[in-house]
């Protein structure tokens, strides 16, 4: 059994005294992929945002590699976040910078690479992702999927140890989807990168997840593999597996 990467205990946030996350716990194991749903407004983000410090929770625990994060001040962070890379929902390219330039600009802030070291790890990123001959094209010449791409390949520039994944498949078509889908995995299995994915796309989960957990009302109300989802997962989370209308009525009267 792999040692657990993140260690998640008690988490526990709150926004206009509405309860988001209430007292959340949960490993990320070393190396796995493992995927968190929920529907809109459950929490996801909020959860992701908790594991490089992005956001400090209201009580609880977030210890990455043995390190509590909770208690560490902004820039005490910046060596943690360089070994959790975060993949944000826009990919967040500097549309000023061509692509060579959002990909080399983390490893010009952080590391004392010279030119030629830095072009080397710039091509190699980018050959990760399965993109070449673009380096010098500006983001609003890419498709969507291809800035996915670019961004995905600038996350990975620091050589990270997490990945936090935040809707990768936001407004891309299904075919492109399942590219973003098949690299994450490739890029897991070859780097050995420990992935957390927050995501409404289910073919995503499956193709990238090796467990998954579900937010319901601020707790995880499943948590486990797919074979456990399939043939043991609760009502709730069945239907939304399953893409199932909700009963209005129902809603309607909660």
């Amino acid at each position: 059994m792999p040692e657990a990467l993140f260690h998640i205990r008690d988490l526990t946030m709150s926004y206009d005294g509405r309860i988001v996350l209430d007292h959340v716990d949960f490993d990320v194991l070393r190396g796995e992929s493992l995927v968190i749903l929920g529907r809109s407004g459950s929490g996801k983000s909020v959860t992701l945002r908790q594991l490089n410090g992005l956001d400090k929770p209201d009580e609880g625990s977030v210890v990455f590699d043995g390190t509590e994060l909770t208690t560490l001040r902004e820039r005490e962070l910046f060596p943690f976040r360089r070994r959790i890379a975060m993949l944000f929902q826009s990919g967040a390219l500097f549309d000023s910078m061509n692509v060579f330039d959002n990909v080399a600009f983390p490893l010009r802030e952080h590391t004392g690479l010279g030119t030629a070291e830095i072009g080397e790890t710039v091509r190699h990123k980018l050959s990760l992702v399965k993109l070449r001959d673009v380096e010098e094209k500006m983001p609003s010449e890419l498709s969507g999927g291809m800035r996915k791409r670019v961004a995905l390949a600038r996350s990975l520039a620091l050589d990270p140890e997490a990945m936090l994944f935040d809707e990768p498949t936001t407004g891309l078509d299904p075919v492109t989807s399942a590219t973003i889908g098949t690299l994450m995995k490739s890029i897991q299995k070859e780097l050995g990168v420990t992935s957390v994915v927050v995501t409404h796309d289910i073919p995503l989960a499956r193709r990238v997840g090796d467990r998954l957990a579900f937010l319901s009302e601020g707790k995880f109300a499943f948590l486990g593999s797919w074979s456990e989802a399939d043939h043991h997962a609760g009502r709730e989370f069945a239907d939304f597996l399953a893409g199932r209308e909700e009963d209005m009525d129902a809603a309607q009267d909660a």
